[in-house]
């Protein structure tokens, strides 16, 4: 086994070009992306780290020139693997630069469906490589320059070993027979990755069933104006939203509509720096809303409606009793079966024919031969 003993720094678009070039024509790359969201709120791209078994390279895409769409030939060519850890929100961050990636190969994601009990790139460098990787600077302001030594050596050693590890990983699911489960699994997650969704998208999640109608529908009034009012001091202060005010406090100040500030710091979640600074204003807009609910004036929130299907939650039902007992007849984990996207869209499907499951956008050869013609006569009696 080699792995790259220097990092180098990509920090010109002539660097950025140069490396490229350098890794043109390799059949692998160990691929990771830091940003800066624990400490801004609009997160950037800060770097996009890559390594071969032989080079590693940090290409610093907050300089001049360096930008991570330069990488958009190499990311979208499916005959090279990009080993990725835990994939799913670099992907993000690389869509919303326009890079689209093909030839994913997720090592979080295999180990999660191999079974294994600890699946942390730490933990898989120290189980596989006897490598120990020091995770203490994962919420780091990466977007600092000159970057802290031992962030710059933290950020490396993320692609350093993964090209080892990744191989290793899909051995051992080619050992256990679900390979093409799991690439068909990082197939979807490279078609299914969008930009970061839209900050101003948040619908507060509300215990429906144990609130009146009035209550729910003030509580939904409270979480989304509060929403939008955390918004703006938190791009006022330049933190994350959720350091501001999380998604839990809101749901609590929506529960329990507090009308003192010693009732709203009591609250979980709501912290006495944001009480101090923030109280008398949401205690104001609570007091608003509350008078609109008792005067009759709150619009409902607008609900998704379609035509109820009486079945629909037995299918569901039936579906994972059915993966539960394939998964144990193969000793494989449920999701191997069928992950909750194909669940989810069986669901939705009364009476399909076996072709037509067959067809379903990764589902496959194999679950198409051991499954669809038993899956096909299953949601037939729940049609």
């Amino acid at each position: 086994m080699t792995f790259p003993q220097v990092a180098t720094d990509i920090a010109s678009a002539d660097a950025a070009a140069e490396a490229i070039r350098s890794l043109q024509g390799s059949p692998e790359l160990a691929v990771d992306v830091e940003a800066d969201a624990m400490h801004a709120f609009r997160a950037r791209l800060c770097f996009v780290q890559l390594a071969t078994d032989r080079e590693l390279f940090l290409f610093d895409t907050l300089a001049p020139g360096v930008s991570a769409q330069a990488l958009a030939g190499p990311f979208a060519d499916p005959s090279c693997t990009k080993f990725f850890h835990a994939a799913g929100g670099d992907l993000q961050y690389l869509a919303e630069a326009g890079v689209r990636v093909r030839g994913l190969f997720d090592t979080h994601r295999a180990a999660t469906l191999l079974g294994w009990p600890k699946v942390g790139l730490a933990d898989l460098a120290r189980e596989r490589l006897q490598v120990e990787l020091a995770k203490e600077h994962q919420q780091s302001d990466f977007s600092v320059r000159p970057l802290p030594a031992e962030v710059r050596a933290y950020i490396a050693d993320d692609v350093r070993y993964l090209c080892e590890i990744g191989r290793q990983v899909r051995e051992e699911c080619r050992k256990a027979d679900i390979l093409e489960e799991v690439e068909l699994d990082c197939e979807r997650l490279c078609a299914e990755a969008d930009a970061r969704p839209d900050l101003s998208e948040f619908r507060p999640r509300l215990p429906r069933g144990s609130m009146s109608a009035a209550q729910y529908v003030l509580g939904m009034a409270i979480g989304t104006a509060l929403h939008e009012m955390r918004l703006k001091w938190a791009e006022a202060a330049n933190v994350p939203m959720g350091r501001m005010l999380s998604n839990a406090a809101i749901a609590a100040i929506a529960q329990r509509a507090p009308a003192t500030l010693k009732d709203l710091s009591r609250l979980e979640g709501v912290r006495g720096a944001f009480t101090r600074e923030h109280g008398e204003e949401v205690l104001g807009l609570v007091r608003q809303l509350v008078e609109a609910s008792r005067a009759g004036t709150l619009a409902a929130p607008e609900e998704k409606k379609g035509q109820r299907d009486p079945n629909k939650k037995k299918r569901e039902d039936a579906l994972k009793s059915f993966r539960a007992e394939k998964a144990a007849e193969r000793k494989v984990t449920p999701s191997v079966v069928l992950p909750n996207p194909l669940v989810e869209e069986l669901t939705r499907l009364p009476a399909p024919s076996p072709e037509q499951i067959g067809a379903l956008a990764y589902f496959g050869e194999k679950r198409k031969r051991l499954y669809a013609a038993e899956l096909a006569e299953l949601l037939a009696r729940y049609a």
